[in-house]
C-alpha cells in the first residue's frame, strides 16, 4: 500500500486519545502515523472523568471531518482501556505525541503499564511539526472561551464548531444578566 515504508509488513496503528477538540496538532500526529503505517485507526475515548466539552459523538464527527482526505485513516470511538481497543482494531502499534519533557515522563508511565497489559502492542513516540509543539485542546478551548484568536489552531470544521459552541454560551450569558 502507498505511504507506508518500504519492506514493512502490514501494521494498523492506533492513535488515541480524547480530542476535545481535534487540533491541528493532532491532525499532524496523524498526518505523519498515515505515512509510516497502512493502517491508521484514531480512537477517540469517552473519557467521562475529563469533564469534555463536546460529546464522544460529537468528536468522533469532528476527527472524521478532519481527516477525511486521509484515505487509510479510520476514526473510532471507545469506552475503556486503551489496549482493549487496540485489539479490537487490530493494531500492533500505538502512536502517542511527545510535545516535551513533561510530555514524555507521563506517556513513558503510561506505555509501561501498557506494556504489562498488552506485551504484543509496541508504542511509538511521535514529535509534532515545531509550529504545534505549544499547541493543546485546554490552551485552545479556553483562547476561544475568552474570545481570542485561534485561527490556525485547529482545522476549519474544528474551529467553526468551537467558535460556534462558544458564541451560544455568550449569547445565553448576556441573555441571563
Amino acid at each position: 500500500m502507498s505511504g507506508s515504508p518500504a519492506g514493512s509488513t502490514a501494521r494498523t496503528a492506533l492513535f488515541p486519545g480524547t480530542f476535545d477538540p481535534f487540533t491541528n496538532g493532532h491532525l499532524d500526529l496523524t498526518e505523519r502515523a498515515a505515512r509510516m503505517f497502512p493502517k491508521v485507526v484514531v480512537a477517540v475515548s469517552h473519557s467521562p472523568r475529563k469533564g469534555t466539552l463536546f460529546s464522544l459523538e460529537d468528536r468522533v464527527a469532528l476527527a472524521k471531518e478532519a481527516v477525511k482526505a486521509l484515505p487509510n485513516v479510520e476514526v473510532i470511538g471507545f469506552d475503556g482501556l486503551v489496549v482493549d481497543c487496540a485489539k479490537k482494531a487490530q493494531a500492533q502499534v500505538m502512536c502517542r505525541g511527545i510535545r516535551a519533557v513533561s510530555d514524555f515522563e507521563f506517556e513513558f508511565q503510561m506505555a509501561l503499564m501498557n506494556r504489562r497489559l498488552s506485551p504484543e502492542l509496541e508504542v511509538v513516540f511521535l514529535m509534532p511539526s515545531a509550529r504545534y509543539t505549544f499547541l493543546n485542546s485546554s490552551l485552545v478551548k479556553e483562547i476561544a472561551r475568552l474570545g481570542g484568536d485561534i485561527a490556525g489552531l485547529l482545522p476549519p470544521n474544528v474551529e467553526a464548531r468551537l467558535l460556534s459552541l462558544f458564541a451560544e454560551e455568550r449569547a445565553r450569558y448576556r441573555a441571563t444578566t
